[in-house]
């Protein structure tokens, strides 16, 4: 038996040929009914996530050709109800309402490899109305929640990343120095929603947090859940380019102006102390200043590369100074269920955007992610 619903749907580009960015298309999707460990829901909201614009660029790959498939539907970040539940199900039942929890494929211990509703195959992503998944692709949000399902659905990619990263960078961070030694630690973070997430975290924990931002609406977010914001404009030249420094003058004099200013500023918000944990979810163009920002001791924490994947080090000079390196990739499940109910507990949650999309606009809401017209959250509406 087969299942049929609506989606907006990816289809496969020509192999061999250099990427093109291509628009989804709304038609009928056909998928293998639900079997004994595995749920029929209903999304309900979904959030934009970047992985969906590196889908539809098919940069750095073609999904539907990594996964061997015509057609994919993407999406994995949500809020879905839960229609049927296969008979050895036991962590939801019918009627619940229920984040994805977007591990495609996980490893022995639990450890993601593969991302759903991206490049696990086989995966159907929030873009659909009728979705199947795994019992533990599913967590279950608290009965009677005091937020809207489309805060959960802003939370279930993002926040659980941020859960799953900052409990291990702060947790080395104290190996290394407890809290009689350093009381209140200096955190900071490049990057958007994560970034964003982990450093309410970090303020919870009892740390000076600070977060990198260059617009004026997303200052004020941060500023909004007592987080200091920095201008990113302030030093904008600050953008490192290998190939370029030391060949153009012009640019490496700005760079090294830029950076000056951004470590002065660095300097003078810590007392001199530095960044005990930065979080980095830009990359190359920034780890060098980066790495100059950090304290002895100090933790450099990622979940992401979205600009630049590969980096240089000089190993001596990480070892000498204590520097830890700590990369994630999502959560397991069980680091999921705990920051869903420290979530309904502490209000650990993204700020809603001002507009939520409707699922006919969902091609304007990807053009407007191209444009970079869009918030850290953007939401679009399923179905009611």
């Amino acid at each position: 038996m087969s299942i049929k619903t609506e989606a907006w749907v990816l289809h496969a580009g020509e192999k061999g040929a250099p990427p093109v960015t291509t628009e989804l298309v709304r038609e009928e999707f056909e998928f293998e009914d639900f079997g004994p460990e595995e749920v029929l829901a209903s999304p309900l909201y979904g959030c934009l996530e970047g992985n969906m614009g590196h889908s539809v660029e098919r940069k750095p790959i073609d999904i539907c050709i990594a996964r061997g498939e015509d057609k994919v539907v993407i999406g994995n970040a949500g809020v879905m109800r839960i229609e049927e539940c296969g008979s050895a199900v036991t962590t939801v039942k019918k009627g619940d309402i229920a984040i994805l929890f977007c591990n495609g494929i996980w490893d022995r211990y639990g450890y993601p490899k593969r991302i759903y509703g991206y490049d696990a195959p086989g995966t159907i992503g929030m873009l659909a109305k009728k979705v199947k998944l795994h019992e533990r692709q599913v967590i279950a949000i608290p009965e009677g929640s005091k937020y809207p399902a489309e805060q959960w659905a802003a939370f279930s990619l993002r926040y659980i990343t941020a859960w799953s990263n900052w409990r291990l960078a702060y947790g080395t961070l104290r190996l290394l120095l407890d809290e009689k030694e350093l009381p209140n630690p200096q955190v900071w973070g490049w990057g958007g929603g994560v970034s964003m997430g982990q450093l309410a975290l970090a303020k919870h924990a009892g740390c000076d947090a600070t977060q990198i931002a260059s617009t004026d609406d997303r200052l004020a977010a941060i500023e909004g859940l007592s987080i200091r914001p920095v201008d990113r404009r302030e030093f904008s030249d600050l953008y490192y380019d290998k190939s370029r420094f030391r060949k153009d003058q012009e640019y490496t004099d700005k760079y090294l102006a830029a950076e000056k200013l951004f470590l002065s500023k660095v300097k003078d918000i810590s007392g001199g102390e530095m960044v005990n944990i930065f979080i980095d979810y830009v990359g190359a163009p920034v780890l060098r200043a980066t790495l100059k920002a950090l304290a002895r001791q100090g933790i450099i924490t990622t979940a992401g590369w979205k600009e630049g994947m590969i980096i240089d080090l000089v190993r001596a000079t990480e070892c000498i100074a204590r520097h830890q390196h700590i990369n994630t990739h999502y959560a397991r499940y069980s680091e999921g269920v705990e920051a869903v109910e420290f979530a309904e507990k502490h209000g650990w949650l993204p700020p809603l955007e001002d507009r939520t999309y409707g699922y006919d606009e969902v091609p304007e809401m990807m053009a407007d992610y191209k444009a970079d017209k869009v918030g850290w959250f953007p939401i679009y509406k399923v179905a009611d």
